[in-house]
């Protein structure tokens, strides 16, 4: 699979002529890796549950840890940055 057109800022993907935020570039590649899989797990939880609103919640958590959600991650401060991507984000089924 080839990698996504940025927008020349980098703040934005562009998939199929229409944008939508990029992940934090800052995210080490381990905790990217981590948090994509929660996210991935959390969709198949939404279409498992036909849309609860705890799987909603949990794609919306790996979202914002992978700053593709919640405040615009060239607006935060390093420490703010990483900080949100440390924030622990729980798996489908665990706590």
């Amino acid at each position: 699979m080839s990698e996504p057109e940025h927008t020349p800022d980098g703040h934005h993907v562009v998939i199929n002529g229409r944008k939508w935020r990029a992940t934090d570039p800052l995210i080490p590649d381990e905790r990217r890796s981590e948090l994509q899989s929660i996210l991935m797990a959390w969709r198949r939880e939404v279409k498992r549950t036909k849309g609860a609103r705890a799987a909603r919640d949990g794609v919306q958590a790996a979202k914002v840890a992978l700053g593709e959600r919640g405040i615009p991650w060239w607006e935060q401060t390093e420490e703010e940055r990483r900080a949100r991507w440390e924030t622990p984000v729980p798996r489908p089924g665990v706590g």
